[in-house]
């Protein structure tokens, strides 16, 4: 178990390491419930198991479905996932009275995907979660799936929510991504056995990363049961390629790497690898996805300029304020970072050691470990927020290269140092 407060020491030299991370959490979820709806058993390699998919495991076997959860031999953050699917039909179901209990956490996947496939059943589903999920935008999904003749209920359009669901209806539906993309994927990973036509409104939609991303995936997954291989997650990936640009900014060949790097061109952060030399300007919307994260941390230590990190608007209303998050901890620690709208300007500059908050957000906890690499003093507050998405993170920090960075971590009230189990964040 992680102690409530860790610090990074600095490495004082290079390394040269190949690590492997676990696998995609947007493609794990998608692939959990395409495998339900299929008709046959379906097993998914490489899966993910997070909290984020945890929470979608365990709603499908509230659901009903049968899903047994193997050892993956190659990754202790992965999972071999075998679901029988039911060709589109949902075998449990709650009354009016007594609606199915569901609980996602905080996984936005599990919350959006979960609402459009309860529709399917013949019964009543009450979704909810964590504080924070109650508070992320569901309306867009809602009034869609509500277009398509299916009762809703939620009086502020977030969760908890009541739906009803009656099974397909042969409709259309229109629904805007400006929140999250997450509500057009919902709808279009259960079109097929729903019978439903969705149209998605807003600027450059067809080129939308994510909803890209569920197209390719409902085309390509089997659909009467087989294997399905996933890939490892880009995001996760992001914190080593910055790790080697932060240990060795002016070498011509990054000296750290992640094995496996994802070639599909499925996920929009497998782009973080070409990036380390950060341009002036990125854009959250169509160069890169939650590792503009990484990107906006990394700026100071490795950026010779300033870097403009724009449309980040949907960072808002992820697992935490993101925006106002990373501009308050970068100036914790002695960077300057201009807000100007949906956009967040960070100048190169000498950082210094702080606490860090990270708002239960792993990705933030992720991001500022990262930069105790180099950074003195940098103290992690709830490093076990990881598990949400990458749960033995740390413990690919303290492995020795070249399957990790050799990083000593400190217990950050006692200042001693933590073995290979105080690691594991369960």
């Amino acid at each position: 178990m992680l102690p409530d407060t860790i610090e990074i020491v600095p490495l004082e030299g290079g390394v040269r390491a190949e690590i492997t991370v676990p696998g995609s959490k947007s493609i794990t979820n998608r692939a959990l419930i395409l495998a339900a709806l299929a008709d046959g058993r379906t097993i998914l390699h490489g899966a993910l198991w997070s909290e984020d998919t945890q929470a979608m495991v365990d709603c499908l076997q509230r659901l009903g479905f049968d899903v047994e959860v193997g050892i993956d031999p190659e990754e202790s953050s992965d999972r071999t996932i075998a679901v029988q699917g039911l060709g589109g039909k949902i075998p449990s179901a709650g009354s009016a009275n007594e609606p199915l209990d569901l609980f996602v956490g905080n996984a936005g996947t599990a919350a959006r995907f979960l609402s459009a496939f309860v529709c399917l059943g013949q019964g009543t589903y009450r979704l909810h979660g964590v504080k924070r999920m109650h508070e992320r935008p569901q309306a867009a999904l809602f009034q869609a799936l509500r277009e398509l003749g299916y009762q809703v209920d939620s009086p502020n359009n977030k969760l908890p929510v009541i739906i009803h669901g009656t099974g397909p209806k042969k409709g259309t539906c229109s629904v805007s991504i400006g929140e999250s993309s997450q509500f057009a994927s919902a709808l279009l990973l259960c079109a097929g056995k729903g019978r439903w036509s969705v149209k998605i409104v807003g600027e450059n939609t067809e080129e939308s990363p994510y909803v890209v991303m569920t197209s390719r995936l409902v085309e390509s997954f089997p659909q009467h049961g087989s294997e399905f291989h996933i890939e490892p997650d880009a995001s996760s990936g992001s914190y080593f390629w910055a790790a080697g640009k932060i240990l060795s900014p002016d070498a011509k060949n990054p000296t750290v790497s992640v094995k496996e790097w994802p070639t599909s061109g499925w996920q929009i952060d497998a782009e973080f690898s070409k990036c380390l030399d950060l341009p002036e300007t990125i854009s959250r919307e169509g160069q890169l996805g939650d590792s503009i994260m990484t990107g906006i941390v990394m700026a100071p230590l490795t950026s010779t300029h300033p870097v403009r990190f724009t449309d980040l608007g949907r960072l808002r209303v992820q697992e935490c304020e993101r925006v106002h998050a990373l501009r308050t901890e970068l100036a914790r620690c002695g960077a300057k970072a201009i807000e100007t709208g949906d956009t967040l300007e960070v100048f190169p500059g000498t950082l210094h050691g702080a606490e860090i908050e990270t708002y239960n957000d792993h990705r933030m906890a992720m991001c500022f470990a990262i930069l105790g690499l180099k950074v003195s003093g940098i103290k992690i507050k709830n490093p076990a927020c990881v598990k949400k998405t990458f749960p033995d993170f740390f413990q690919k920090l303290a492995a020795p290269a070249p399957h990790g960075l050799g990083v000593t971590i400190l217990h950050g009230r006692t200042h001693k140092p933590l073995n290979g189990e105080e690691l594991f964040a369960d």
